[in-house]
């Protein structure tokens, strides 16, 4: 098949990369005329997606991928399938920020008009986007419709197929779950599962009856995993003031088969989990559990800093480091990262916040609004990303150290309490 995949972000070009790995070509379309270059140049931009460098090089040599910052032009050459990973934001209020999805929309109706007057129709558009229930059929679908003048479900078809991926394993997350297809008419849905088939051989297709229940999956995924993790970090903030350490009480929890709790941490970062329960509050007024697991989740920086503050005996004047700023180990971006909040609690307790990230350069953490730190004694640190490298710490990487919260749970604690150095896991009890 011919193929767009509009969005080459970290969703969007390992799609792409699979898609030519089975054999099918690939038009890629981005707004960022640099990201165009790179991948036309057989690069990723952006690191650590395991296999994706090699499959862009093959690609791209063998002529099976090229990138265009033209949208509509891309699909003006009439492909059969158009997959399109534009990001959705919540903005300050919580509610969808729809403007890139409405530019991509527009450019995909235009691109599909230019499409239909040389003859080529019933090209399939998917959406990957995790989106509020109800936008793909109510939105994009009457968007693409107004602008390009065709008749969704004659001329076109809109599914919606959600991504199910995690950064640095895409690929091989894509040949293991199921995917999911939602239409907005059998027809059309019978077509996206024919066309997703086509290039994820390996794992089943599955019809989901409808772009709503596609869609609903999608947040149910999510916000389940948010809701989790607020249980995890009010059983460690129980634990911590019983004087009990909450993963032996979760391990001995999920030992039988009925239990699944998630493990606590300092904050829950990323574009999906803090932004998709929002998506669903949207859509669902009288829903309470997605609400109170924001509020708890997002309360735990806060609370870290408290902790901190506790083995150092006050914060006013205190060197603090936080140790990484990305949203999780070994993936450098910083979306909802807890490190933001960290920064900012530290400094209105009067501490002087520092940062550290194997992944960023110092440049870049000033670029990112953070002090970068310069290897001198600091008093604290507070682990935020659980990058492989804070599991070797030893108190000489931390000059001065007086106190460590481990917000992930990956520091050995032995060297620095060998030297009185305590390390604190939230909830640890005592440790």
């Amino acid at each position: 098949m011919k193929a767009v995949v509009v969005a080459l972000g970290k969703i969007g070009l390992p799609i792409a990369a699979q898609l030519t790995r089975t054999g099918h070509t690939v038009t890629g379309c981005d707004i960022d005329a640099s990201v165009v270059e790179t991948v036309n140049a057989g690069r990723a931009p952006f690191p650590n997606e395991a296999g994706l460098d090699e499959a862009l090089a093959d690609a791209v040599a063998a002529g099976t991928l090229t990138a265009t910052t033209d949208t509509a032009a891309a699909i003006a050459a009439g492909p059969d399938l158009v997959i399109a990973v534009p990001p959705l934001v919540v903005d300050a209020n919580g509610h969808p920020d729809w403007s890139a999805l409405d530019a991509v929309s527009t450019d995909i109706g235009r691109g599909l008009a230019a499409a239909a007057q040389a003859g080529h129709r019933r090209t399939v558009v998917a959406i990957e986007t995790t989106l509020p229930v109800g936008t793909t059929r109510s939105r994009i679908a009457p968007l693409i419709a107004a602008v390009s003048g065709l008749e969704p479900g004659v001329d076109f078809h809109v599914v919606f197929s959600p991504e199910r991926v995690f950064s640095g394993r895409i690929l091989q997350d894509l040949a293991t779950y199921p995917k999911l297809v939602g239409g907005l008419d059998s027809h059309g849905e019978a077509r996206g599962v024919g066309l997703y088939t086509a290039f994820l051989p390996d794992v089943e297709v599955r019809p989901m009856g409808g772009a709503e229940a596609a869609e609903l999956t999608k947040l149910a995924e999510t916000t389940y995993r948010d809701i989790n993790i607020g249980f995890a970090n009010e059983l460690a903030r129980h634990a911590d003031a019983l004087g009990v350490d909450v993963q032996r009480v979760i391990d001995a929890a999920n030992s039988q088969p009925f239990s699944h709790i998630h493990r606590p941490g300092v904050a829950v970062g990323g574009h999906c989990i803090p932004v998709y329960p929002r998506f669903y509050l949207f859509g669902d007024r009288d829903a309470q559990l997605p609400a109170v697991a924001r509020q708890v989740n997002e309360a735990m920086p806060a609370y870290a800093v408290g902790v901190l503050q506790g083995l150092l005996g006050g914060l006013e004047g205190a060197r603090v480091l936080i140790l990484g700023v990305a949203y999780r180990g070994g993936v450098k971006e910083t979306a909802f990262s807890g490190a933001v909040p960290l920064r900012d609690n530290l400094r209105a307790r009067g501490a002087v916040a520092l940062a550290a990230d194997p992944l960023y350069s110092p440049d870049e953490l000033r670029a990112l609004g953070f002090d970068p730190w310069d290897g001198m004694p600091v008093h604290g640190a507070i682990v935020q990303a659980d990058h492989a490298e804070y599991a070797r710490l030893k108190p000489a990487d931390l000059a001065g150290v007086r106190g460590i919260v481990d917000g992930r749970g990956i520091v050995d604690p032995a060297p620095f309490t060998a030297v009185g150095i305590p390390v604190r896991r939230l909830g640890g009890g005592s440790d």
